[in-house]
């Protein structure tokens, strides 16, 4: 373990690099499903663009794992703020094409596709800053430190979108702006110059490497071999799949309703502090007050309730009336995320912990691949059909959470003893 001051050092510039990467991010998520149908992507083509980022953070995540456990946290994450840097400048330069232009032999969309892809490669270290942080925290810090994390994407997801502003026009179908992309890009690179400089190593020399996994088989079996925690990781993976589903058609339908590129960040950055203010401080506070099964059947009654009335918008071509929804969806998700995660942890063995949680992570991972592939088909089917989806999703996962019992800690010595 580090010394007190190398350690929160470590802590407050993995924060910084982290929270940087993730204003890039925030700039160019909003964007991407405008900028496809710019470059003549419908129906599963955008899909696939939409779904080739999570894709490949489901692929490489484990990958970049374990080779931190063998060469060290500190070159992967600054491989990764390097990599992201390229990406967001390629993703910008590919923007700046003619609709029809060539380079390379390959179309713009070609090359849009090859930058989300990259993005994602390299994107792929969070689960490496988790493991940093779990590297220079004893078990009393790990749940602050791992908040940090948490904390950086609130940022990100906030003020990324509203640094993106500044650098696109107002046209609400117009060419595509490179500036968004560049910005991106100056900014992972500053993470990453960073990083370099003031970012000390924290894996010690007598550290075993640990399993990394895409989706553990072993883990799940038991998972599934045990009702309740199926029915948990069934919602979360609907759960997930509604919200993805929002997330990637959200910015198609702003444009359909007449707001330009600018505006169109306002609402991603208006959604942001939504998720920000509902995870850092109202579910913070309920959640021990109500509990998890009431918090999560809460949220899943908010998100179904909110994705129908954001279906019926879309029809009657509202703006104040998706403004006045979009929180319904955002906090239903704010809450049912931590209470699910809670809920398995409360339903898994101590020597169980790290598989379950690990699958956990694995069907939402699932999730976020599929959801935004199926939404973006469906949207182009009709506008209203993704979110009529996500009701009819959180419908099924509101019956699911009422299925679940109370939480009780399972103990070692009483799973022992019922065997």
């Amino acid at each position: 373990m580090m010394d007190s001051k190398p350690r929160r050092t470590g802590l407050v510039i993995v924060f910084l690099t982290v929270m940087i990467d993730l204003l890039g991010f925030g700039i160019v998520i909003p964007l991407l499903p405008r900028y496809g149908k710019y470059f003549e992507a419908e129906g599963m083509t955008l899909g696939l663009l939409m779904s080739s980022f999570s894709a490949m953070q489901f692929v490489f995540a484990p990958i970049w794992g374990r080779i931190s456990d063998r060469v060290g946290r500190r070159p992967i994450l600054i491989l990764g703020l390097a990599g992201s840097t390229i990406s967001y400048a390629l993703f910008g330069w590919a923007t700046g094409f003619e609709r029809e232009a060539t380079v390379a032999g390959m179309s713009a969309l070609t090359w849009l596709f090859v930058t989300r892809i990259g993005a994602g490669i390299f994107g792929a270290t969070i689960p490496t800053a988790q493991a940093y942080i779990a590297d220079v925290t004893d078990s009393t810090q790990r749940s602050r430190g791992m908040a940090l994390i948490g904390a950086a994407f609130g940022v990100g997801f906030t003020f990324g979108p509203l640094i993106g502003a500044f650098f696109v026009t107002e046209e609400v179908g117009g060419a595509p702006s490179a500036g968004p992309g560049y910005v991106a890009a100056v900014l992972s690179g500053i993470a990453c110059l960073y990083a370099m400089v003031k970012l000390p190593e924290s894996l010690k020399s007598d550290s075993r490497p640990s399993g990394h996994h895409w989706l553990d088989i072993s883990s799940l079996r038991m998972a599934l071999g045990r009702p309740s925690i199926g029915v948990i990781l069934a919602t979360m993976f609907l759960t997930t799949f509604a919200f993805a589903q929002f997330e990637v058609t959200l910015s198609l339908l702003t444009q359909h309703l007449g707001l330009g590129q600018r505006y169109n960040f306002y609402v991603f950055a208006y959604i942001g502090f939504i998720l920000a203010l509902s995870q850092g401080f109202l579910v913070r506070r309920l959640l021990p007050i109500w509990g998890e099964n009431r918090l999560a059947l809460i949220g899943t009654v908010l998100m179904s309730i909110g994705l129908l009335l954001i279906g019926l918008t879309a029809q009657q071509q509202s703006l104040s009336m998706l403004f006045a929804i979009v929180p319904l969806a955002t906090i239903g998700f704010s809450a049912v995320t931590p209470s699910l995660q809670s809920l398995l942890s409360l339903q898994s063995l101590e020597s169980e912990q790290g598989g379950i949680l690990g699958v956990g992570q694995s069907m939402s991972a699932l999730a976020r691949i599929g959801g935004p592939f199926v939404g973006t088909i469906l949207y182009f089917q009709h506008i209203s059909y993704p979110y009529w989806a996500g009701t009819v999703l959180m419908t099924v996962g509101i019956g699911m959470v009422a299925m679940l019992k109370r939480p009780v800690k399972i103990e070692t010595e009483q799973a022992t003893a019922a065997e």
